[in-house]
């Protein structure tokens, strides 16, 4: 058996779960600033993908969305 095999063998349930906690907290962290970020970048990104539909429609009009999940994505 392994050393890590081992330890993993002589912990106690409360190790387990303290273990499993800071797993779960490094987890929700990480999903956190990715999800900052990602709202951080989601308005150049938009323009970016809608550029060259906005460039052909005729002035003095805009995108419209004809469900609420498509314009929620955008906004």
């Amino acid at each position: 058996m392994s050393d890590h095999t081992e330890k993993f063998d002589e912990q106690t349930l409360t190790e387990h779960l303290r273990e499993l906690r800071g797993c779960l907290i490094y987890s929700f962290v990480a999903v956190f600033i990715g999800f900052c970020l990602s709202y951080v970048v989601i308005r150049p990104i938009g323009t970016w993908f809608f550029k060259p539909l906005t460039e052909v429609l005729p002035d003095n009009t805009s995108l419209i969305f004809t469900s609420y999940q498509e314009g929620f994505f955008f906004i």
